[in-house]
């Protein structure tokens, strides 16, 4: 099947739906780090860690491993004896295939397409966190183009995949601080001429950041491309300046009318108030089938992490990258991880509330689906964090149609 634009419809006009993560897949799809000014030590830690979650993932579900033409001979090596890992050359600016890969939509008749949504490295010229993007932008139609996938290119939805969380029923759960920033969406639509000294778009400002007009707008978009049918708005994220506050940080959909909520009694934890409040918008919400939806509390690790400065000082200055300091703490939460096929990839960092994490996670899962439905299951991804995101920021599923 030809890939094309389905520029005169929408995804739920044509009878499809995003399915949620628990739902089964075809592959999950993971970027190979590679930008010295993002990871530390040359990326060679990350890739390791990249490895590990990939190999991981693998035991449940077959890896796609996209690497840069230069990366592409090692990190081919690399998997070299994992029969359920493909390592294809794929061109990107940065790994985090969650916010630039695919967002697959399905009708439940055998159908899948793919919504490619236009990406600015989360905010673009008001607060992106790297230039250029030009690659980035152009993954999910590779993605869409391997899977034999139509696609949906919406020039009004500046979007990444780690901002939006589904039940499949009809329920999307979003962030105020992301999906409202100055840099998104509905605040900086595509203009319809460019600007003939760039190859950037050039933005025409509809909508005031943070507006209930600018909310209004984004609700009946998500609803079209997503095929929802209703967006609980939880106030914040908890990584203000990396992705501007990405749902998948603090709380996932474990099953239709159940979810999982990060949690600290600590409060003087630097996020405190976004569990607290976050916990407290998810429990008071019902979702698009009238439920009252029930919250399960995830913990965060017990210490927040930090870069140490001897790994900060090895990433290369680019004064087109956000530099790493090593007194701000880093966004180390556990909800964080991969639900792909009776697995679940949780994160982790080498803190006392690792084995907790995983633990609390199996006794939810066992809990909601029956004892043996899930396998959790913890791996090592300080090093990404170190990068800016975790397991869930660098890896995209992609369901059984």
């Amino acid at each position: 099947m030809k890939t094309i634009f389905e520029s005169d419809s929408t995804p739920a006009a044509d009878g499809f739906f995003m399915p949620a993560e628990f739902a089964p897949q075809d592959r999950v799809w993971i970027g190979w780090p590679h930008r010295t000014d993002t990871w530390a030590h040359g990326a060679k830690p990350a890739q390791k860690q990249y490895a590990a979650i990939a190999r991981a993932i693998a035991e449940f579900t077959p890896v796609v491993m996209c690497a840069n033409e230069d990366d592409y001979a090692n990190c081919k090596a690399v998997f070299e004896d994992d029969e359920n890992v493909t390592v294809i050359e794929m061109t990107t600016d940065d790994a985090w295939f969650r916010d630039t890969g695919a967002t697959y939509v399905i009708n439940g008749k055998g159908d899948k397409r793919a919504c490619d949504w236009h990406f600015n490295a989360y905010g673009g010229f008001v607060d992106g966190l790297y230039f250029p993007w030009r690659a980035d932008d152009q993954i999910a139609c590779k993605m869409a183009e391997l899977s034999h996938c139509r696609r949906y290119r919406p020039d009004d939805m500046i979007l990444e995949g780690g901002s939006i969380t589904v039940d499949g029923e009809g329920t999307l759960v979003v962030t105020d601080q992301c999906l409202l920033s100055p840099g998104r969406t509905a605040s900086a639509v595509l203009a319809d001429e460019a600007d003939e000294d760039t190859i950037w778009p050039v933005y025409a400002k509809k909508f005031q950041p943070w507006s209930e007009e600018l909310r209004a707008y984004m609700d009946e978009h998500l609803k079209a491309y997503l095929g929802v049918e209703k967006v609980i708005w939880v106030k914040e994220g908890i990584d203000p300046e990396e992705t501007n506050g990405h749902i998948d940080d603090v709380a996932t959909f474990i099953a239709p009318g159940v979810m999982a909520c990060i949690w600290t009694d600590d409060p003087d934890y630097p996020f405190y108030r976004q569990c607290h409040e976050a916990y407290e918008t998810l429990s008071n919400a019902t979702d698009a089938k009238g439920r009252a939806i029930k919250v399960y509390k995830l913990p965060m690790p017990a210490n927040p992490l930090y870069m140490d400065q001897a790994s900060c000082d090895t990433i290369d200055i680019d004064e087109n990258a956000e530099p790493r300091v090593a007194d701000e703490p880093l966004i180390a939460s556990y909800m964080n991880y991969l639900v792909t096929n009776g697995g679940v990839i949780v994160p982790q960092y080498g803190d006392e509330n690792d084995q907790l994490a995983v633990d609390t996670l199996q006794q939810i899962y066992d809990e909601v689906w029956g004892e043996g439905v899930y396998k959790c299951v913890g791996v090592q991804s300080d090093q990404v964090v170190y990068g800016g995101g975790n397991i869930h920021c660098i890896t995209q599923q992609e369901p059984k149609a």
